[in-house]
């Protein structure tokens, strides 16, 4: 089982877009997908129409009964959506009460212990983070192969990246072990100066981290949430999604 991180301390960067679109390439090649939602917003879980305002069996549960984790507490929680072999672990806002909680042994390893109960279950897990640091966020680095950064091409964007990287240097240095990750350019248009000249800065400043690619502003990913449809079903020629295919090729590589 391969675990994807989609991470950014910027909101509206596309992080919640990036996995369900990365998740449903992933199921057209027979892999079993797990979609898992950390955000106590629960823009993931509200994606599949699901209402993270009451919904009772969340991630959240999950650390509440850390100390009993069990593949069959997991399985009470793993809902399966509408689109075969796609999987969502949902948020609950209750998340958001988290971080005052957040005393005792192994709160930032809940996740990766909940995935190694169902490690046989699923091919691809791809993690849905909030946009900020914190035990959520930490939980998600903890547990993952790969670290996604999608980056909104603008300016105020490019200085969150910096904020995400101090936040990597200093991970690495309490795991003693980098984590490998891809800076993802996103909501790229280039009608406008500004985000031509933020595409510039990035592949200039961070050429070492950055995937070759971008992906263009496309309505058809609005539409796609809007309908409740993972993007590659909802408009599979579009331009953003050959953007997608492409970036999920080279995470792949």
């Amino acid at each position: 089982m391969i675990t994807w991180t989609v991470a950014n301390q910027k909101g509206g960067v596309g992080k919640t877009t990036t996995t369900v679109a990365l998740g449903g390439l992933a199921t057209e090649q027979g892999k079993r997908v797990l979609l898992v939602d950390m955000d106590p917003h629960g823009s993931l879980t509200c994606y599949f129409r699901l209402n993270p305002e009451n919904i009772e069996a969340s991630v959240f549960t999950l650390f509440e009964q850390r100390s009993q984790l069990s593949e069959a507490l997991v399985g009470q929680i793993l809902t399966p959506t509408p689109y075969a072999n796609l999987c969502l672990l949902p948020a609950s806002m209750a998340l958001a009460t988290l971080e005052r909680k957040a005393i005792g042994d192994g709160m930032g390893l809940v996740l990766l212990n909940t995935l190694a109960q169902i490690k046989d279950s699923f091919d691809l897990v791809i993690i849905d983070c909030p946009p900020q640091l914190g035990v959520l966020m930490i939980n998600a680095l903890a547990a993952c192969n790969q670290l996604l950064i999608p980056v909104q091409t603008e300016f105020l964007a490019l200085k969150g990246l910096d904020r995400m990287l101090h936040t990597l240097t200093m991970l690495g240095k309490s795991r003693k072990q980098e984590l490998k990750y891809c800076v993802v350019p996103t909501m790229f248009d280039r009608r406008t100066q500004a985000s031509v000249s933020s595409l510039r800065t990035l592949r200039n400043d961070y050429s070492n981290v950055v995937w070759p690619g971008k992906i263009p502003v496309d309505t058809k990913l609005r539409d796609a949430s809007k309908a409740g449809v993972p993007p590659n079903l909802f408009d599979p020629e579009g331009r953003a999604m050959e953007a997608y295919k492409s970036l999920y090729k080279y995470m792949q590589e």
